[in-house]
């Protein structure tokens, strides 16, 4: 199954994502699928799995995947397939079921924003590896749309609402950490900082800043920073800001990263320190997204979309060579 483009016309749509928990019987399995190939120690699973079991072992993405395909539903006048990284429906399950639909070339999104390992790249290498279930399937993957306006306008809407509740906050967004190994592959860090300008400037708001969340690996292995928790700090002992807006730009969605990591962790330090802080929500549903996508589809009807460079964003290699280990680091954006 290629994944590259064609001259015959999309015949279907593809959500591609990370995947995630629906109950606590789950959460082992999922974490397990995450991490083959990894050396990441037992303990360290364990404890990510407390996060899910804070919630009752179901992570949010699944089903605000759902309501997105739903959306979709409406505006694309092809069929709507979905199918994840890690966890139920498996893309190969989904490329093998549209095979026997008879689908031949699709068109696949990653719900991913901004350029990565994680959230392009192996993306791509998962259809590839999806192929043998689905070979006469043809599969072109999208690239990042972090610098798609109706993106950054579904962004821009989601902070000038939060701004109306806490006018004078200073604004702060943040992204997913990763290794600085990968950041240095890919533009990752460029584009997040490129979207946060955007937004800020497009708010009227000159004091912002981009932190990173999420980190999971060793105090000796490198990573993006400032860590939101650590900001916070920083904040209240050398700037004595009380009143921070919270937008995790790097997300699509509200899922397991922003429901614990900023939800949790972050509004129980923040309320620690004296600081008031409103998160605002991600893109999610915004009707600008469902736009974007139908925008998206219906240009590549007509003009096949350029795909990545090959040599786009690739597999980060640690000392000694193989892909970072102990660490979680899911699909960025997810």
């Amino acid at each position: 199954m290629p994944a590259s483009s064609s001259s015959i016309p999309y015949d279907a749509f593809l959500l591609v994502s990370f995947g995630g928990p629906e109950k606590h019987q789950d959460v082992i399995p999922f974490l397990e699928n995450v991490l083959r190939g990894r050396d990441v120690p037992r303990e360290r699973l364990l404890a990510v799995a407390e996060h899910y079991y804070h919630f009752n072992g179901v992570s949010p993405i699944n089903q605000q995947n759902r309501e997105l395909l739903a959306e979709l539903t409406k505006v694309l006048k092809i069929p709507v397939y979905w199918g994840n990284r890690n966890w139920h429906p498996m893309l190969a399950d989904t490329v093998a079921q549209m095979q026997k639909d008879g689908v031949r070339n699709a068109l696949a999104l990653a719900t991913s924003a901004f350029g990565s390992y994680s959230g392009c790249r192996q993306y791509l290498q998962n259809i590839v590896a999806a192929g043998s279930a689905g070979p006469d399937v043809r599969i072109t993957k999208l690239r990042p749309f972090c610098t798609h306006p109706l993106f950054l306008k579904a962004m821009v809407e989601r902070v000038r609402a939060a701004v109306a509740q806490l006018p004078g906050a200073q604004l702060v967004f943040t992204a997913h950490s990763v290794p600085q190994s990968m950041a240095d592959s890919s533009p990752y860090v460029e584009q997040l900082e490129a979207a946060s300008k955007h937004v800020a400037n497009a708010v009227e708001i000159r004091d912002w800043k981009l932190v990173y969340q999420s980190r999971s690996g060793p105090p000796t292995q490198p990573w993006l920073g400032p860590d939101i928790c650590d900001y916070m700090k920083e904040c209240v002992l050398g700037q004595a800001k009380r009143n921070l807006i919270v937008a995790p730009i790097g997300f699509v969605s509200d899922h397991m990263e922003v429901l614990y990591d900023l939800d949790t962790e972050a509004k129980a330090r923040a309320a620690e320190l004296g600081i008031t802080m409103i998160r605002t929500p991600t893109v999610g549903t915004h009707p600008a997204i469902i736009k974007m996508v139908a925008e998206l589809v219906d240009a590549a009807q007509s003009q096949p979309p350029e795909p990545c460079p090959e040599t786009c964003c690739p597999a980060p290699v640690r000392p000694g060579g193989g892909r970072p280990g102990n660490s979680i680091t899911p699909g960025l954006g997810e």
